[in-house]
């Protein structure tokens, strides 16, 4: 197409296969955009164009993602403010005409869908997550990912529950890990809860839940965590394809180390009455079983 439309807080270039988006970096552009920078959306990754009238004289070109294409919306479940959607764009109303035009010539690169709505892609993403950050502070602890093979949580020795020092510092595997839950930070209870295979219970508070970290007072922000929360659920679904060596499992869950460092966080809330005698040695002949 060739194409190049210059909006409010973005730019969008039609390539002759993608919808190039590269946003702005102003003082005005949401912080998520921000963030984000660029992203190439393959047309095959869009299920239709729409063009509508916007607030204060503008006018929006909405591109439609197909669902189950792209991490970031995956995660956010909906969950984004209409000025935060990196697929709206927003123009000056006397620019109605060309961005007419560039909507029906994006309706006409869009591959047809699936006959069954319920019919997604079955080869991954098709669009890359998101360049975002590899950590960030939670209200009650640090979540860090490796952005390849594991997810880690720090406790904060202030915020966190007292359930959630019991259980130490976590580290999380990708490959024991099924998806992620993000719930956003601008409305009440944010959290970001990790996902295992198989359904393990969980605690149903995220405060109490080692495999969560809660949001609050400025912390978790959108442009933080959600492009967090799109990572490591495009290395999930990257690990799902990958297959996965004999014995790799169990060589991680036997990691001496990993286990001397549990042991030893487990003493030091044994020693300052966090665990009891019994707790504490239950938890540390579960975790010598793992050697």
């Amino acid at each position: 197409m060739g194409d190049v439309l210059a909006g409010i807080h973005a730019t969008w270039e039609f390539e002759s296969d993608a919808l190039v988006i590269r946003f702005e970096r102003g003082i005005r552009t949401p912080r998520l955009f921000q963030a984000l920078r660029e992203r190439r959306v393959p047309y095959e990754a869009l299920a239709s164009a729409t063009l509508a009238p916007g607030r204060r004289g503008t006018v929006v070109l909405h591109a439609v993602p197909r669902p189950g294409v792209d991490p970031l919306m995956e995660a956010a479940a909906g969950q984004l403010k209409e000025t935060c959607d990196p697929y709206r764009l927003a123009l000056p109303a006397d620019r109605e005409e060309q961005a007419a035009r560039l909507r029906d010539e994006l309706t006409a690169v869009i591959p047809p869908g699936p006959a069954d709505p319920a019919d997604r892609f079955d080869t991954g993403f098709l669009v890359a997550a998101p360049q975002g950050p590899l950590s960030f502070k939670a209200y009650d602890g640090k979540a860090t990912f490796d952005g390849s093979s594991e997810v880690s949580f720090r406790w904060s020795s202030t915020m966190a529950t007292s359930e959630k020092w019991k259980t130490g510092d976590q580290v999380f595997p990708l490959r024991e890990l099924s998806g992620v839950e993000w719930r956003s930070p601008d409305s009440p209870g944010g959290f970001l809860r990790l996902l295992p295979r198989g359904g393990a219970p969980r605690a149903d508070r995220p405060d109490h839940d080692p495999a969560s970290v809660v949001f609050g007072l400025g912390y978790g922000p959108v442009h933080d965590s959600l492009p967090f929360a799109a990572a490591v659920l495009s290395a999930i679904r990257a690990k799902d394809r990958t297959p996965v060596p004999v014995g790799a499992r169990s060589a991680a869950h036997g990691d001496p180390g990993a286990i001397a460092e549990r042991i030893r966080h487990l003493s030091e809330l044994h020693q300052a009455g966090l665990v009891t005698d019994e707790e504490f040695a239950a938890k540390k002949t579960e975790l010598l079983a793992e050697l």
